[in-house]
């Protein structure tokens, strides 16, 4: 075996380097030809063996070039890299170490990277195996090699015979994509996701809701600019929240599903407001601010703080399964919780009327001591305190996520100056996170202030979700007189998203939106939490940013009929609330005779149509057909024997 001054090894021929001339003209005082280890990153299979840069003879180097010009490309394809196996643990001197950097191995100083390279693989049971081959060329020269290659077995192609085909190591690979809508896997043939029904290549990054075909993702630069000086009447101001720096929070491990809390979540907002011209244009952007530690600690302990300020540090981390951290992730929630806490301390000082606050990471799962359920810093109350400390007495949170918002109850479950209503998919606490029953209202001296509305079943739409706001949340909301309105909105309720299931529309949260509006002198500010599907999430913050302007969503309130369910959930809840809260009473009293009416009248419809169906008609009971209507009921009249007395047989 040929080895240099330094002990190293000789190397493989690659055949696209020969055949690219590309090999680098440096040889030795012996004609020998040093080569980087591997010039077009042909090195497929990694292992721990030592890839060593080699010695190449530059005579056989052009007679190798001159005979695969003489052959062709396709014997140029045929000749597969091959690797002499080490003869050692370690390179001896100074050896050479190849980097991988963009698939180019350079010759770098330092110790040697181990690597596999795939032995040449051949058809038909004739032909000679390359182990074989390698262990009887184990000690020759690399003339040897280059005889071995040219063998006339290793150069045929049997593409007819398949006698050696292991069915078990034919990878069958369903090749599939994931939808940039709603994250749903597709089959490589179908051009529309067959959950949302969104294009393959949609560029609703791009133009929002208001796109029909692919496109290229753009950046998006907003310029933040000073409101006050473009818009002095507070009066008609409403401040969006946004900045880039939340886009780098994304889980970095790849998965087999991407994860639903992405970038493109706000992507897609944004740019539908671009589009619409509402942002930038109609609304205004605020000046991005990391929040302080001091003020993160008004809301969490000092180990939650420093847990998630430590994810700085980590490429990726995860505080449970489902919610990850990178490097970007600390500061993307700290701007997220700037952002909330200075729109609030901006509509408190009356330089604005409203806000909408575009951030990610959501928060209202973060707890006290907890980040969980893709939420980091619980911005809602952030923004919450920050409003008191404004001059707020007191704050309302209304939140419609279809999630439980089991941080934000926990942080003011026992503070009577923040109440805190919450509309949920429940079902009995088997949909995430398991909180937020009828009977959870606050503890020490702040009873009454939580009020959950958990719904049992998913398909939950507008009409639930307004009769539930005209019947619990406004007249609640009006007794309690707030301050500051905080609306928890989270559009993962919405129609085709992915997680939540439930039928809210647009025209539904825009409704919802128009009736906070009206309270704490439409102070109103809302913060983004869950929504997945991107059409979803965009129309549904349009529509509700477009009620932040000023505009009527037009929607009819006297024909609301809520669904069974709903209804029985709504009379429960109110039911618990009404000791808190008497202005429920009256209300209560009403739908539950209307409630015990129409229990009535069902269970006489349902005994009706079962005799009718079951029994046949009453009059067949006196006439011919007795015993028909007797055998239908299941009884059937017999007479004893030695009796007149009857005896029903059922």
């Amino acid at each position: 075996m040929v080895m240099d001054s330094d002990g190293v090894h000789l190397r493989r021929l690659n055949s696209d380097c020969v055949a690219k001339n590309s090999l680098p003209e440096e040889t030795n005082q012996d004609g020998y030809m040093r080569s980087a280890a591997c010039l077009h990153g042909r090195c497929e299979n990694a292992t721990h063996e030592e890839i060593r840069c080699g010695l190449i003879n530059v005579e056989d180097f052009h007679q190798k070039q001159q005979s695969i010009e003489r052959s062709g490309s396709d014997t140029a394809e045929k000749i597969h890299e091959y690797a002499l196996p080490s003869i050692g643990s370690g390179i001896r001197g100074n050896g050479c170490t190849p980097d991988f950097s963009d698939g180019i191995c350079n010759e770098l100083g330092g110790t040697s990277v181990s690597v596999n390279c795939d032995l040449p693989s051949f058809e038909g049971s004739n032909a000679p195996s390359a182990h074989s081959h390698l262990k009887r060329h184990k000690d020759g020269s690399f003339q040897d090699l280059i005889n071995l290659y040219n063998e006339q077995d290793y150069l045929e192609d049997d593409d007819d015979n398949d006698s050696d085909w292991d069915p078990f190591s034919a990878s069958l690979v369903n090749k599939k994509w994931f939808c940039i809508n709603c994250t749903m896997a597709n089959f490589d043939d179908v051009l529309h996701c067959d959950v949302c029904g969104e294009q393959r290549d949609t560029n609703i990054l791009t133009d929002g809701i208001f796109s029909t075909q692919g496109a290229t993702e753009v950046p998006i630069i907003l310029k933040p600019v000073d409101v006050l000086e473009e818009r002095p009447a507070s009066e008609d101001i409403t401040l969006v929240g946004f900045d880039e720096g939340m886009l780098l929070h994304l889980e970095v491990e790849k998965k087999p599903h991407p994860h639903p809390e992405r970038p493109d979540r706000l992507r897609a907002i944004v740019a539908n407001l671009k589009t619409a011209g509402i942002f930038p244009g109609k609304c205004f952007p605020l000046p991005a601010r990391e929040i302080t530690r001091e003020e993160l600690g008004m809301v969490h302990t000092s180990e939650h703080v420093e847990a998630v300020e430590s994810t700085s540090f980590s490429l990726s981390s995860y505080f449970t399964p489902d919610t990850f951290a990178n490097e970007h992730s600390a500061r993307a929630a700290r701007l997220a919780a700037g952002l909330c806490s200075d729109l609030a301390s901006t509509i408190m000082s009356g330089k604005a009327k409203n806000g909408f606050a575009l951030v990610r990471p959501p928060g209202h799962h973060a707890g006290v001591h907890l980040a969980m359920g893709f939420c980091l810093h619980n911005n809602a109350a952030v923004a919450a305190l920050a409003a008191q400390a404004a001059g707020a007495n007191r704050v309302l949170i209304v939140d419609w996520d279809v999630h439980h918002g089991n941080g934000t109850q926990e942080i003011f479950e026992a503070n009577p100056s923040v109440l805190y209503i919450s509309l949920h998919r429940h079902e009995g606490g088997r949909f995430y996170p398991g909180t937020g029953a009828a009977d959870e209202v606050g503890s020490l001296g702040a009873e009454g202030y939580s009020v959950n509305v958990p719904w049992k079943c998913g398909g939950v739409g507008d009409n639930d979700y307004i009769f539930a706001f005209q019947h619990i949340v406004l007249p609640i909301a009006k007794q309690f007189s707030p301050d500051l309105t905080i609306i928890s909105a989270g559009f993962d309720a919405a129609r085709g998203d992915p997680l939540g299931c439930c039928d809210v529309t647009p025209a539904g949260f825009a409704q919802m939106a128009h009736m906070l509006n009206g309270l704490s002198e439409r102070r109103l500010l809302v913060v983004l939490e869950g929504g997945y599907n991107l059409r979803s999430i965009s129309s549904s913050s349009m529509a509700v940013i477009k009620v932040l302007l000023g505009e009527h969503p037009g929607c009819e309130m006297d024909s609301v009929v809520p669904s069974k369910a709903g209804l029985k959930t709504i009379l429960e809840v109110m039911e618990i609330q009404l000791k808190f809260w008497p202005t429920l009473e009256a209300s209560y009293m009403r739908l539950r005779s209307q409630w015990e009416v129409s229990c009535l009248q069902n269970k006489g419809k349902l005994v009706k149509r079962k005799r009718c169906i079951v029994g046949g008609p009453i009059w067949w009971k006196w006439g011919r057909k007795r015993v028909m209507y007797e055998l239908l009921l299941g009884r059937r009249v017999v007479k004893n024997k030695g009796s007149s007395k009857k005896a029903l047989r059922i």
